[in-house]
């Protein structure tokens, strides 16, 4: 991946000089952290040759292969180190600017089925993903459809975890876990404070009224 990197950076720079033309943008998409599972990133290649790299910081929990709730897309997880902050510190402890790192908004979420409706809190029993026709086949489910239906028609308890810097709610059986406002806000504060490039969402699409978009925007 390195020598790709550097044979597409001579590349852009050719065809800049060429055309006259500004040089073209490169950037990646990349894991939470820069090692995953024993691989690592070349991340020198990868400062000096990428303009920005889009983190992917979500799918830490995922109800296709957990049997507990969980933290799908955790800022900060006391228990682990799979988590959005350790990985944006690694990334910069191997060598990558901040400004270069670019924080992923995941505005579809996932749904889980408790065991027991009573026992409904982060790390409580379940027995698969979510089911019924608002859910995909692993559970996932858009934002637009939780606050529309699940929070706004069903009444649906909504919490959030500072810790985690998450949101749930919990109708009957049903689990989900999600960012809502207080989450993306708390998100961007800290893409800010680390001094990030900036954050891009996943997808707009999802959003509700552009309730969540507004909401990044206002920090």
């Amino acid at each position: 991946m390195a020598l790709l990197l550097e044979e597409w950076r001579v590349s852009v720079e050719s065809e800049a000089k060429g055309s006259s033309q500004p040089q073209l943008i490169l950037t990646a998409v990349a894991g939470f952290s820069p090692v995953i599972k024993n691989v690592s990133y070349p991340v020198d290649s990868m400062q000096k040759n990428l303009n920005w790299i889009n983190i992917v910081a979500q799918n830490y929990y995922n109800p296709s292969w957990e049997n507990i709730t969980g933290p799908r897309a955790a800022l900060h997880d006391p228990a682990s180190h799979i988590n959005t902050a350790d990985g944006i510190r690694a990334w910069i402890y191997r060598g990558l600017s901040a400004n270069k790192l670019v924080l992923g908004l995941p505005f579809f979420d996932s749904g889980w089925t408790l065991q027991n409706s009573q026992n409904n809190g982060i790390g409580a029993p379940v027995t698969g993903p979510a089911t019924g026709r608002f859910f995909t086949e692993k559970g996932n489910i858009p934002y637009k459809n939780i606050k529309q239906l699940f929070i706004q028609r069903y009444r649906a308890a909504v919490k959030y975890n500072s810790i985690y810097v998450m949101n749930y709610c919990i109708n009957g059986s049903t689990w989900i876990g999600f960012d809502g406002v207080e989450a993306v806000e708390t998100k961007v504060s800290y893409a800010k404070e680390m001094g990030l490039l900036g954050y891009y969402v996943l997808e707009v699409t999802d959003d509700d009224n552009w309730e969540l978009s507004l909401s990044a925007g206002r920090n």
